[in-house]
C-alpha cells in the first residue's frame, strides 16, 4: 500500500519560493541530533524563566449569599472567661480581707470598760485605805496622778505639740500624720518622726505590749478608734499624761516632775516642761540625768514645735533654750509604802483569795480595811517605844495590831521597828508564849460554864502530876475570887480553874474565839505555855469585845480588776461562839485589870478592858486591850528570844500611846452592864481534869526553881 503524496497546484510549483525540500518528506534526523536539539531547547526555556518576572494574578472575590444570622449557644463556663477569673480573684480577696478584719476584731481586748482599763495599767497593783487614799502601788503606774483640770495648760500643749499636734482633729488615727511622718523619715533618712497618735500610744500602754510588728500596729490603730468612741479627748489626754513612761521609774508627768526637779507639776517652768515633753520618744536617750546635752537639744526641738503650733512666742522659746536644766532628783511623794508590813500581809492574803493568773495579770485595785491615820499613829508608837524604852529594858523589837472587833477588819498593823531592816512580820509570823494574857480564855471558859466572877480558888502552892506552878511574887493569898485573881494576875488560881473546867472545853473555846495555833492540853496552858501570834491573840480578845461574836481577821474588803468589776468581796464570817452574858462578865473583869491591876498604864478617858502578859524570864511583854469599838494588841521582845529587863507595863503604855491618838475620832461608848449573876446558867459544859496525883505544898517548898518550870508569868 502506497502513501499518497501531497499535491500542489501548478502555480505553487512554478513559484520561485518553493524549495525542493518542500516537495519531499524530510529526512529523518539521527538520535544524537535530536538529543542535542532537546537539550538546547531546555536551556532556552530555563533562560526565559529567569528573565521573566513573576506576575501576581488578582483574585476577584465571588459574591456569595449572606448566611442567615443565628445566635450560637455558648456553655456558661465559656462566657466571659476573663471577667469570671477577675470575679473569683476579687471575691477571694474580699473574703480574705473580711476574714482578716474579723480575726483582728476578735483578737482585740474588750474596750467596754475603757474608762477603767485606761486608768489602771496591766501589771500594776494599788492598795487603798478605808477613805480611798492610796498607800501602796507597784508596777508601771503613776504614784502622783492628776485630773485633767489640774494639769497645767502648758504641760498639755508641750506634749501635744511634740507627740500629736492634730490630736483634736483625728478620731484615733491620724492618716495625715502617718503620711507626714513617712515623708519626713524618707527625707531625713532616719526615724525622725512617728505616726502614732496619743490615743494609739494610750492603747498600747493600756492593752498591748512593745512588740514591733505590723499586727501590733493594726491592733493599736483599731483600739485607738474604739477608745475615741468611749472617752472624751480630755479623758484621753489625762490618762496619757498620767501613764506615759518618762524614764528613771517615772510614770506620768506628776512622777517625772519629782524625779527630775523635786517639785509639783504646777511649779514647773517652760524649760522644765519642754524637757519632760521630749522624753516619751526615748526616755533613756533624752534623760537629763543620763545625757544632759541630748536633753537640751531635744528640749529645743520641743520649744520650736510649740512656737510652730502657736502655743508660745519665739522669744519665750529663746529664753527657755538658754535656761539651765536645774536638776534636783528625788522620789515621787507617794513612792514609799506607808504601811509596808500590812501591804506584805495583803499580798499573802490575795494569793489565798484570787487565782495566781489574775494576780500575775495585775491591774488590780484593792480596797483594804486600813485606816491610814491610825497606821501612822501605830508606827509612831512602835518606833517611840523601841527608841525610848528598848535599850534600857533590853528589847529591840515591837509589834502592834489594831482591829474592829465586830467585823475582824484590821485597822493598823506594824510588824516591827523597821521594815527596811527586817521584813519579818511579828504580828503574823512570830510564834511566842502569851504569858498571862491567856488567862482571859481560862476564866472565860469558867464563866461560860456557869461560875460567877465572885467564885474563887485557893491561892496556895500545890503540885499536880509533877507540875508545880507558882506566883510571880512568890506570895500566896489563900482563897481569892476569880475577879481578884485576874486583876492581879495570880497564877495559882488560873491553873486550878483550868483543872476545874477541863482542857477540852477551855481549848475548844479559845479556838472558837480566834486562837488558831496548836494548843496542847498541859497544865501550863493556863499560864500561856503554848505559842501563839499577836494577830490571833488580839482577834480572840475581840470576840469578848464583840459580846461573844467571832469575826475572822482580814485586811481586804474588795478587789477590782482593770475593768472596774468586783472580783472579790470579803464574806462575812461573823458568828456567835460565846454567850453575851459571859462576854459581858469578862469585859467587866478585864476592866478591873486596867482600873486596879497590872494594866494601869493603859488607862484612857473612857472604859478600857485588857490584860497584861509576861513569858518566862520576861522574854515576851504583852498587852491586849479594847474599847467596845476597837481591840489592839502590843508585843515587845527580841527576835532571838533573849530575855528582857522590862515588864508588861511597858507594853500597856505603848498601847496607851497609840490609842490616845486614835480614840479622838471615836465616840465614847460603854461596855454592857454586868448581868444578873444570881441563878445564871452556863452555856459551856465543864469536863474537869482528873489528875493522877495532886497535893498541896507549903510556900517554903514552892520557893526553889527547878529547870524547865514555868515562872515569872504575870
Amino acid at each position: 500500500m502506497t502513501k499518497d503524496l501531497p499535491t500542489k497546484s501548478t502555480s505553487e510549483l512554478n513559484s520561485p519560493e518553493v524549495e525542493l525540500s518542500d516537495l519531499f518528506d524530510p529526512v529523518p534526523e539521527s538520535t544524537d541530533s535530536l538529543r542535542k536539539k532537546l537539550k538546547q531547547k531546555r536551556k532556552e526555556t530555563q533562560q526565559d524563566l529567569r528573565l521573566k518576572k513573576p506576575t501576581v494574578q488578582k483574585l476577584i472575590p465571588v459574591k456569595r449569599p449572606a448566611p442567615k444570622k443565628t445566635v450560637p449557644v455558648v456553655p456558661p463556663s465559656r462566657r466571659h472567661p476573663r471577667l469570671k477569673r477577675a470575679g473569683i480573684v476579687g471575691g477571694s480577696l474580699a473574703l480574705l480581707g473580711l476574714g482578716s478584719w474579723i480575726a483582728l476584731e476578735v483578737s482585740l481586748p474588750d474596750t467596754t470598760h475603757a474608762s477603767y482599763t485606761t486608768t489602771v495599767p496591766a501589771g500594776s497593783m494599788t492598795f487603798k485605805d478605808l477613805g480611798g487614799a492610796v498607800f501602796f502601788q507597784s508596777g508601771p503606774i503613776s504614784r502622783n496622778a492628776f485630773k485633767a483640770a489640774d494639769i497645767p495648760q502648758k504641760v498639755k500643749e508641750a506634749f501635744l505639740a511634740t507627740e500629736d499636734r492634730r490630736f483634736y482633729q483625728h478620731h484615733g488615727v491620724d492618716y495625715q500624720g502617718i503620711v507626714r511622718a513617712i515623708a519626713t523619715n524618707i527625707i531625713s533618712r532616719n526615724v525622725a518622726e512617728g505616726g502614732s497618735t496619743l490615743t494609739q500610744q494610750l492603747a498600747r500602754l493600756s492593752y498591748l505590749n512593745q512588740e514591733r510588728s505590723v499586727i501590733r500596729k493594726l491592733r493599736e490603730a483599731r483600739l485607738a478608734q474604739k477608745i475615741e468612741t468611749r472617752l472624751t479627748k480630755n479623758e484621753i489626754l489625762e490618762r496619757y499624761l498620767n501613764q506615759v513612761y518618762l524614764g528613771s521609774g517615772a510614770y506620768g508627768v506628776g512622777d517625772a516632775a519629782w524625779v527630775y526637779f523635786s517639785k509639783p507639776i504646777d511649779e514647773l517652768n517652760l524649760a522644765q516642761i519642754a524637757t519632760l515633753a521630749g522624753l516619751p520618744a526615748a526616755p533613756s536617750l533624752y534623760s537629763p540625768l543620763i545625757n544632759p546635752e541630748a536633753a537640751k537639744k531635744r528640749r529645743g526641738e520641743v520649744l520650736d514645735r510649740m512656737v510652730r503650733e502657736g502655743f508660745i512666742k519665739g522669744f519665750e522659746a529663746a529664753q527657755a533654750k538658754q535656761a539651765e536644766l536645774s536638776l534636783k532628783p528625788s522620789s515621787p511623794p507617794n513612792l514609799q509604802d506607808k504601811a509596808p508590813y500590812f501591804s506584805s500581809y495583803m499580798k499573802q492574803q490575795l494569793a489565798k483569795v484570787l487565782p495566781a493568773s489574775v494576780i500575775k495579770t495585775g491591774g488590780l485595785t484593792v480596797e483594804t480595811t486600813l485606816n491610814l491615820k491610825w497606821q501612822e499613829a501605830a508606827t509612831r508608837a512602835v518606833e517611840d517605844t523601841v527608841y525610848l524604852d528598848g535599850y534600857a529594858q533590853g528589847f529591840d523589837q515591837a509589834a502592834l495590831v489594831s482591829m474592829e472587833p465586830q467585823t475582824g477588819e484590821i485597822r493598823a498593823m506594824v510588824g516591827g521597828a523597821s521594815f527596811k531592816d527586817s521584813q519579818f512580820n511579828r504580828v503574823t509570823q512570830a510564834q511566842r508564849q502569851p504569858g498571862s494574857t491567856f488567862k482571859a480564855f481560862v476564866y472565860t471558859a469558867a464563866i461560860a460554864s456557869g461560875l460567877s466572877p465572885n467564885d474563887g480558888y485557893q491561892d496556895t502552892p500545890f503540885v499536880v502530876d509533877g507540875y508545880k506552878p507558882k506566883n510571880y511574887t512568890s506570895k500566896y493569898r489563900g482563897w481569892v475570887p476569880m475577879t481578884t485573881a485576874l486583876t492581879h494576875s495570880i497564877n495559882i488560881p488560873a491553873v486550878r480553874a483550868l483543872i476545874d473546867v477541863g482542857f477540852e472545853p477551855t481549848i475548844k473555846l479559845a479556838r472558837d474565839m480566834g486562837i488558831e495555833s496548836k494548843l496542847d492540853p498541859y497544865y501550863s496552858t493556863a499560864l500561856g505555855g503554848n505559842e501563839v501570834n499577836l494577830l490571833e491573840l488580839t482577834n480572840a480578845y475581840g470576840t469578848i469585845a464583840a459580846q461573844g461574836f467571832y469575826a475572822a481577821p482580814h485586811g481586804i474588803r474588795r478587789v477590782f480588776d482593770r475593768d472596774g468589776k468586783v472580783i472579790y468581796n470579803a464574806p462575812s464570817s461573823r458568828k456567835q461562839v460565846l454567850d453575851s452574858s459571859s462576854a459581858a462578865i469578862m469585859s467587866w473583869m478585864l476592866q478591873g485589870v486596867v482600873n486596879e491591876g497590872t494594866g494601869a498604864a493603859a488607862r484612857l478617858n473612857r472604859q478600857v478592858a485588857g490584860k497584861t502578859g509576861t513569858s518566862e524570864h520576861a522574854r515576851d511583854l504583852w498587852f491586849v486591850g479594847f474599847i467596845p469599838q476597837l481591840v489592839t494588841g502590843v508585843w515587845l521582845g527580841n527576835d532571838d528570844n533573849y530575855k528582857t529587863y522590862g515588864n508588861s507595863g511597858t507594853a500597856a503604855f505603848t498601847w496607851h500611846e497609840y490609842m490616845k491618838r486614835v480614840v479622838a475620832g471615836i465616840p465614847t461608848q460603854k461596855f454592857p452592864e454586868l448581868p444578873l449573876l444570881e441563878g445564871r446558867k452556863g452555856s459551856l459544859k465543864a469536863k474537869p481534869v482528873r489528875p493522877g496525883n495532886m497535893y498541896n505544898i507549903s510556900p517554903e517548898e514552892a520557893g526553889g526553881k527547878k529547870e524547865g518550870e514555868q515562872e515569872d508569868l504575870h
